[in-house]
């Protein structure tokens, strides 16, 4: 298990049930960068990784 599927447990926990839109998520992210912004370039590559997820992914 990777750290960072604590986090991504709790969000499941907490909000599974929820549905939310693409916007709410953009905003969220932005409001994520703006008060973390060493954080802009992995948030614009999991952004990018979300958007493209039909595409095919260069590893």
């Amino acid at each position: 298990m990777y750290f960072t599927d604590r986090g991504i447990e709790e969000l499941e926990q907490r909000r599974g049930e929820e549905e939310v839109t693409l916007a709410w998520l953009a905003d969220r992210m932005r409001a994520f960068v703006d008060n973390n912004p060493e954080f802009e370039t992995p948030v614009e590559r999991f952004a990018t990784f979300l958007a493209r997820d039909d595409d095919e992914i260069d590893e």
